[in-house]
């Protein structure tokens, strides 16, 4: 049985002023009638000998998370409700602490809650593949096969071929400058790192417990003390707030000798920022995205979105212009990572909403 772990934890800061603290990207329609969430268990439930899924969020989004479910008729296995963000590590203790009660010892197949797959048919062939690598005892994590140099994206280092469809991990490496990026797509040995995983429940709790069992221990005594309510399952603070704030990456993905890479090439974005978005946007004979009510005149390969107002764009090349009912967003494409900073400078400022 293969039990989906849906993070939904993100707050999406770089697709701000679209995406808030209170609404993150992950709860948004930004591609057709489904929000992110909503695509990505709908995804997960084509595939073969799948259960329903496990959700984990903020404790602040829970009953919209429960409305988005309810709208695409899925009950969750459980909505696991943090307190408090401590990254990727304990999130996925806490799904497979919880897994386990309902399964003797299922494959947990982690999936962000805010990416983009455009192949699903090929998605779920490389998921069922790889899931008798995890049924072995495998760490599996999902490698995205480069389409260009790209900084924004940790790489994954492959080594030896394990099977068919699998290579040992070499090493994981930080986001890189733009030389040693093309380096990486030249070399035809490394990958993106997608934060998609596979393993069963016990396997990840054993390695954790080896390699950072402060984790497992906190996260056992946060379950005990657990509050069930109805399809919530709510931790306290007090208790959550005790693990350490790491990435399962971190953890234990870069200290296992059992981790698998898999490579997939079905079309992947994790949505990081508006030049993202607009590469996944249907563009006019200039090269030009748009949504909402805008006039684009004498512009090329922009970004343009309004909500609310008529927005006019002239003459521009390469630009992004989101309009919202309280805030306008105006960027060079090169720079739409950078509206993370504009987003910590706004909570500094108490702005943020």
């Amino acid at each position: 049985m293969i039990i989906p772990v849906i993070l939904s934890g993100g707050s999406g800061s770089r697709l701000w002023p679209l995406s808030r603290e209170t609404y993150p990207k992950q709860l948004l329609p930004l591609f057709g009638d489904y929000s992110l969430l909503q695509d990505t268990v709908r995804r997960s439930m084509k595939l073969a000998n799948v259960s329903a899924p496990l959700i984990i969020c903020n404790e602040s989004h829970r009953f919209l998370v429960a409305e988005q479910l309810q709208e695409i008729e899925e009950m969750p296995l459980s909505i696991i409700l943090e307190p408090i963000g401590r990254n990727t590590a304990p999130a996925i203790a806490m799904a497979a602490i919880t897994a386990l009660t309902h399964e003797e010892d299922p494959l947990l197949l982690i999936l962000p809650s805010d990416h983009v797959i455009v192949d699903v048919e090929r998605f779920c062939e490389v998921v069922i593949r790889s899931a008798k690598f995890a049924a072995e005892g495998k760490l599996i994590t999902f490698g995205i096969v480069p389409t260009k140099p790209e900084t924004g994206y940790g790489y994954i280092q492959s080594d030896k071929i394990y099977d068919d469809i699998a290579y040992t991990v070499k090493q994981f490496v930080e986001k890189p400058d733009f030389e040693t990026a093309k380096q990486y797509v030249d070399s035809k040995k490394y990958y993106w790192n997608s934060g998609m995983f596979m393993f069963k429940a016990k396997t990840i709790l054993a390695e954790m417990q080896k390699y950072e069992p402060s984790i497992i221990e906190a996260c056992q005594a946060t379950y005990q003390r657990r509050i069930e309510e109805s399809d919530f399952c709510r931790l306290q603070k007090e208790d959550f707030g005790k693990c350490l704030s790491k990435s399962i990456d971190y953890a234990v993905m870069e200290k296992t000798s059992e981790a698998l890479v898999v490579p997939f090439d079905g079309g992947w974005s994790d949505v990081g920022s508006w030049s993202a978005l607009a590469e996944l946007g249907e563009s006019d004979d200039q090269g030009n995205v748009i949504h909402g009510n805008v006039i684009c005149q004498n512009s090329s390969n922009c970004y343009l979105r309004s909500d609310k107002r008529l927005l006019a764009a002239i003459g521009l090349k390469d630009i992004v212009v989101i309009e919202t009912s309280d805030a306008v967003l105006v960027t060079h494409k090169d720079c739409s990572q950078d509206v993370k900073g504009v987003v910590e400078r706004l909570n500094r400022l108490n702005n943020e909403k």
